[in-house]
């Protein structure tokens, strides 16, 4: 892995190719839909390296247990491609974009407005704020308003914390 056991943009598309090969030698086909620094370094360029890949994925199982084969050849952490993120997700659709469709794995990521609703309700520490600024700098956003509105897009509005609605004024004041 890379420095202080993060993930390169290089290293991510490498471990999923590796999945991808892994899903053919089990003669499965899988998709996966990736969230959080996996996006902000994959999609939007915007940090070098990530610790792990937060994700959905299905056939559930299997994918699983490809990745551990992974982690377990590679050296990597046994939870490099996870699913934990999956409590933070909205009831409401979103639209997913396709990042790669190889033989037998899709990759999809999720667009930036879920993206930073997902940050903004599920931040924890100061890289989220860092990227919740970097979205809204690529939303061409402009006041704390928009923001709130694309938040309550895809979750309830009392699932946003008065503390996230301080953090959104003070990035945009």
């Amino acid at each position: 892995m890379g420095t202080d056991e993060t993930m390169t943009k290089q290293q991510i598309k490498k471990y999923l190719k590796m999945l991808n090969d892994q899903l053919a030698e089990m003669g499965i086909k899988g998709e996966i839909c990736l969230y959080g620094g996996a996006i902000m370094c994959m999609v939007f360029d915007a940090r070098p390296a990530t610790k792990d890949i937060d994700a959905v994925f299905k056939p559930e199982q299997k994918i699983h247990l490809a990745a551990l084969r992974i982690a377990k050849e590679h050296h990597l952490p046994l939870d490099w491609l996870n699913d934990g993120v999956k409590g933070y997700l909205s009831k409401k659709k979103h639209k997913d974009k396709i990042l790669f469709n190889w033989h037998n794995l899709t990759v999809y990521h999720a667009d930036p407005e879920y993206l930073l609703a997902m940050k903004a309700i599920s931040v924890r520490h100061k890289q989220d704020t860092d990227d919740i600024q970097f979205l809204i700098r690529e939303l061409k956003l402009k006041d704390a308003p928009a923001v709130l509105k694309i938040i309550g897009k895809y979750y309830p509005r009392n699932l946003i914390k008065p503390t996230t609605k301080l953090l959104i004024e003070e990035l945009l004041s």
